[in-house]
């Protein structure tokens, strides 16, 4: 089916006008049809302030109705939501307004003096919107209860193409926006949309609203914990919108996971995201403390992150579901899947999506060698490619045999029956509770400390976070300390950034050509963590 999500967002609301759409954790709530009328209203704005059909509109939000909102109101005229990570630093964010060109940053109260200071550092004016989540009625910008108080319809049905971008942290240091055309985007979920939802899948937009409309089909309740900015937790949201379901939020930037589990049975939730052990194990350890089950959840989904056996066994032992440990990447969605339905399928083995493939070094594809080594590809409906980066766009999307395939660069082991044993990246990035880090950018910080003569940052395996990142540092004064160095980061860059762990020795003991032995390292690093928690 040829579609696009802001006219299924459309005619849900029009066949649907009183279902909820979006509940929120302090009791607000969202029917479709307020859903869509604050997306008119938006879009109205939006135009009065000039933004056409092909700008770009930053949302640095948290898991919040505003959000989707906006996402509404971008898609069904074209203009692109770009959103933004929350945790990052004011000039972070400025370099991703330029990059961007952002035209409109929504922003919430709290991060007033983040927003603030990332629009004064930025090379553009950008429009500012203030969604109300403090005690302070007023502040930079227009309000969002007055922006959307106005009753104007949305366009009929969305412009040809539109875009959405989603920033990766990618292998550079420097996020790049992937952009995904808004119609390709709804091609490549529907499979996550329909099938792993157990519902058909629909040719049509009569059958999509019949399916979203069936009165033998209990609507989903979809409660994402990890953040709307990364691509599962966002588009999870945007296919239980598609379907008739509700979006139940928490509205905060830190995860609460005992108020998590007591909403997620409150709200009736069906389906949880979460950020693999990261959110797992804080909403295990909830659950059990507070001696209860997850009553109605019937699915959780993870994605691009450590997800344990462990973990997993204790969500099976909360309640009677199944659990989807996505193998994805912003650049091409899902390519594997592991999926448990309880105690007895752990640990699991990821597999292949129909439209995943997997090449060896010529190319050649190998997915049904047993044993064979490649990494995976994907075709079909693939992003854009990256903004502003032809070259780094022509890598990771090639074309082969004639077929334009996305591959990221991920190691896979060919099992039987399409399933794989995934090895991993051939990259440096440091994965931690879901967040990418590049390690060079928090080296150069460490570098514009007066303390540091030399510095490398590595990732080190963490049982809850995946990873965490590590630096070994060799001081340039002897009095510097690990807190202080830890402050000095936090100043510059995102907190996830930071290291959680500091090994200061004498010398790195460089080459003649700066390298450094990085497995000897990491052992170093290993084994002073063990002893400091001996």
């Amino acid at each position: 089916m040829q579609g696009h999500y802001s006219d299924v967002w459309q005619a849900v609301a029009r066949a649907l006008p009183e279902r909820l759409a979006i509940r929120t954790i302090d009791g607000r709530e969202w029917s479709y049809s307020r859903f869509a009328r604050e997306a008119g209203a938006l879009a109205a704005y939006l135009t009065r302030h000039g933004v056409e059909r092909g700008d770009r509109v930053a949302m640095l939000l948290y898991n919040t109705p505003e959000l989707l909102v906006t996402f509404f109101a971008c898609l069904a005229t074209g203009v692109t939501p770009v959103p933004l990570n929350y945790r990052l630093r004011p000039g972070e964010i400025a370099a991703l307004l330029d990059d961007s060109q952002s035209r409109v940053l929504v922003y919430p109260g709290s991060l007033e003096d983040v927003a603030v200071a990332a629009v004064a550092q930025s090379d553009h004016d950008v429009v500012l919107v203030r969604t109300d989540d403090t005690d302070e009625p007023d502040g930079p910008g227009s309000r969002w209860a007055d922006v959307v108080a106005d009753d104007v319809p949305l366009p009929a049905h969305a412009p040809d193409g539109g875009e959405l971008w989603i920033y990766t942290g990618g292998t550079t240091g420097r996020p790049k926006a992937v952009r995904w055309s808004a119609p390709d985007m709804f091609e490549v979920q529907m499979f996550a949309t329909y099938e792993l939802g157990g519902l058909p899948t629909p040719t049509t937009m009569d059958e999509a609203v019949a399916i979203a409309s069936d009165p033998d089909t209990s609507p989903m309740v979809n409660l994402p914990l990890a953040p709307l900015m990364h691509g599962t937790a966002l588009t999870t949201s945007m296919n239980t919108l598609a379907v008739g379901g509700t979006v139940a939020l928490m509205c905060s930037p830190r995860l609460d996971a005992e108020r998590a589990v007591a909403f997620a049975n409150e709200a009736r939730a069906t389906r949880i995201i979460v950020a693999g052990d990261a959110v797992a194990i804080p909403i295990a350890d909830a659950a059990e403390r507070l001696g209860v089950r997850l009553e109605t959840v019937t699915s959780v989904m993870s994605s691009g992150m450590r997800f344990s056996a462990e973990s997993k066994r204790r969500l099976h032992e909360l309640a009677d579901l199944r659990i989807y440990d996505m193998l994805a990447s912003t650049e091409g969605g899902g390519f594997a899947v592991t999926i448990t339905t309880g105690i007895d399928d752990l640990p699991g083995r990821p597999k292949l999506f129909p439209t995943a493939v997997v090449f060896d070094a010529d190319f050649t594809e190998i997915q049904d060698q047993v044993g064979a080594l490649g990494v995976l590809g994907q075709r079909g409906a693939l992003p854009l490619g990256y903004h502003a980066d032809a070259a780094k766009t022509d890598a990771t999307f090639p074309v082969i045999n004639g077929v334009r395939h996305v591959v990221p660069g991920d190691w896979v082991r060919v099992q039987e029956d399409r399933y794989i044993e995934f090895l991993g990246r051939g990259s440096g990035v440091i994965n931690t509770g879901g967040e990418k880090v590049y390690p060079l950018e928090v080296e150069e910080a460490l570098l514009a400390h007066h303390g540091v003569a030399d510095a490398v940052v590595i990732g080190v395996p963490d049982p809850r976070f995946g990873e965490i990142v590590t630096a070994v540092v060799e001081p340039a004064d002897a009095r510097t300390t690990a807190e202080e160095l830890i402050s000095h980061v936090g100043e510059l860059l995102a907190g996830y950034k930071k290291p959680r762990h500091i090994l200061f020795r004498a010398s790195l003991e460089r080459t003649p050509t700066g390298k450094v032995d990085m497995a000897a390292l990491r052992g170093e690093v290993q084994q002073d963590r063990e002893e400091e928690h001996a």
